[in-house]
């Protein structure tokens, strides 16, 4: 298998396209935030000592929960082309069980997401300390690396079964689209969820890498806004979480991670589940 998914590795970063498209709703939400959104963010706050470091923090986390999901979305469009060009059949016609192609497919996008999102979060980290922030310290990082893991396991799973439901590569690629214009709302990068309707936000809540991007912002945020909200009341930072998307609030009260965790754990085995029947169907 390990040669299946070395093949499958050097095509994706062969292919400079798939790489760039992969990471296109990623680079798309660095741009707004760079040209506009970065600073309509910090003007209501930009007097406070650490406020750049803060939002900085706080879309760079964003990026993390991001990433998993676009990339390994994009490292799966393997499978497509494989089809189109008669390379799956070769495959399945050989000594290879079916679940061993279905494995590598999956555990290469899982290398691809994952050594793609590790760059974003070293590039991020590079940026906030550019702006004047300051380093995660290691105890921190180590937790966002985690959680890093964590999300490119379960995007990857997930995307692999949507993925066994295309047919063309056209269809893929306006699925790949969509799919990255949206990310950023549904995790509420482009407009701070606590400033969308009700009925979004309950939507916002229900879509596991929101939690995901709630948990990694929690972390990467912590040191800034102990800075910023330093001596003001604790009703204040509480809105502000909530508003920013830092913490989830569901009948009045705050979501804790480990729900979060448990609601993403619970889609993730969802998603494999459904997987398995569809491979054990003979639909992948």
């Amino acid at each position: 298998m390990k040669y299946f998914i070395k093949r499958n590795l050097l095509i994706f970063f062969r292919d400079r396209g798939s790489v760039f498209f992969s990471l296109l709703g990623v680079l798309v939400i660095i741009g707004l935030y760079i040209l506009f959104l970065g600073d309509v963010m910090v003007n209501n706050i930009r007097d406070l000592p650490g406020a750049r470091f803060m939002m900085d923090s706080w879309i760079m986390a964003g990026l993390l929960a991001v990433t998993p999901i676009t990339t390994s979305l994009g490292a799966l469009g393997n499978i497509l082309v494989d089809r189109k060009y008669g390379m799956y059949n070769d495959f399945a016609a050989s000594p290879l069980k079916r679940r061993t192609i279905v494995s590598g497919y999956l555990l290469s996008a899982f290398f691809i997401s994952l050594i793609l999102t590790l760059l974003t979060f070293v590039l991020g980290e590079l940026y906030i300390v550019l702006y004047g922030g300051r380093l995660l310290p290691l105890e921190a990082a180590l937790k966002v690396l985690a959680l890093v893991l964590f999300t490119t396991v379960s995007s990857s799973i997930m995307m692999f079964y949507l993925v066994t439901w295309f047919k063309s590569i056209n269809a893929f690629s306006a699925a790949s689209t969509i799919t990255g214009t949206l990310i950023g709302f549904l995790t509420g990068i482009y407009i701070p969820i606590g400033s969308l309707p009700g009925p979004i936000q309950t939507v916002i809540k229900l879509f596991p890498p929101s939690h995901a991007a709630v948990l990694i912002r929690s972390i990467m945020m912590e040191e800034a806004q102990s800075m910023v909200f330093a001596g003001a009341p604790a009703e204040a930072l509480r809105a502000f979480r909530l508003e920013l998307g830092v913490a989830f609030e569901v009948g009045g009260r705050i979501i804790s991670p480990y729900i979060s965790l448990s609601y993403m754990a619970c889609f993730m085995a969802l998603f494999f589940v459904l997987t398995l029947i569809r491979i054990n169907k003979k639909q992948v």
